[in-house]
């Protein structure tokens, strides 16, 4: 497709920095239209569920995505088309009754710990960025996070993470950095990295 925007992917672990990485590339092709997609939006509706029940959830195990309804929607932006994007309510663990509208652009971010997991969307995307950054400091960040931004109580994300979110880190999400085409080392600074993958962008875009 002679217009097919770039698409651009950031995975890595729960707080490892993907946020912070893709802002800086936003910033750097602030030229350029961009979109991001959080794969985080399209965890999977719950509504149904008692609010013990999508506690109980294993966020962090593939199945909870609706990679179907993210991989069309996908498609769609790459074929020119605006989208009817979901929210997620991480206060109530249930899909949002609202949606965003989404334009397509020249160039589509796409960010989640599980974004490169999925075969189907690893096809579609042309640049794969893995954010890599020690355990310790993403418990402490996802705990900060948590607590401040989505009301939790420290023992809940103490047992989410020990539950669910390391050991599915281990299985799930850490393997997918071989399907990276760039990982960024996260725990201390990735201006440089940053600043390459930056460079590769515009000149691919260019």
């Amino acid at each position: 497709m002679a217009n097919k925007p770039l698409v651009i992917a950031v995975a890595g672990g729960s707080s490892s920095g993907k946020t912070t990485v893709v802002n800086k590339i936003m910033d750097s092709l602030k030229d350029f239209p961009v979109v991001v997609i959080k794969h985080d939006d399209y965890y999977k509706d719950q509504s149904e569920m008692t609010v013990e029940a999508r506690r109980a959830v294993n966020y962090d195990h593939p199945f909870a995505l609706d990679n179907d309804l993210f991989l069309e929607q996908l498609k769609q932006l790459i074929a020119g088309n605006a989208i009817e994007k979901p929210t997620y309510d991480f206060v109530n663990f249930t899909r949002s009754a609202k949606t965003e509208m989404v334009e397509p652009a020249k160039i589509v971010i796409l960010e989640g710990i599980l974004v490169l997991e999925d075969p189907r969307i690893r096809n579609l995307v042309d640049v794969k960025i893995f954010v890599e950054a020690d355990d310790d400091l993403r418990f402490i960040r996802r705990l900060k996070r948590d607590i401040e931004e989505r009301g939790r109580s420290m023992d809940s994300v103490i047992g989410q993470y020990l539950g669910t979110v390391k050991p599915m880190f281990h299985e799930f999400v850490k393997p997918t950095k071989r399907y990276a085409d760039i990982i960024i080392p996260n725990d201390y600074s990735h201006d440089v990295a940053v600043d390459f993958i930056n460079a590769k962008l515009l000149s691919i875009l260019k």
